[in-house]
């Protein structure tokens, strides 16, 4: 049961992390690492989503979902 709420919550997060938070992101500064604030959130989301992805692939192979 509480693998199936961590899962469904790396699922939501990448959604949430994209595009629910793009109106709160949505600015120049401050410049981290030489790129716009907003450029570098996405620069994060790509590293984010295949952690989040490869997580959920761990969880579900333990639990014998995945063959």
């Amino acid at each position: 049961m509480m693998k199936n709420l961590i899962i469904v919550i790396l699922i939501v997060l990448p959604f949430v992390f994209m595009l629910g938070a793009i109106p709160f992101v949505n600015r120049i500064h401050p410049i981290i690492l030489g790129l716009p604030f907003f450029h570098f959130w996405l620069f994060l989301g790509m590293i984010i989503i295949p952690i989040c992805t490869y997580f959920i692939y761990r969880l579900q192979k333990s639990e014998g979902s995945i063959e």
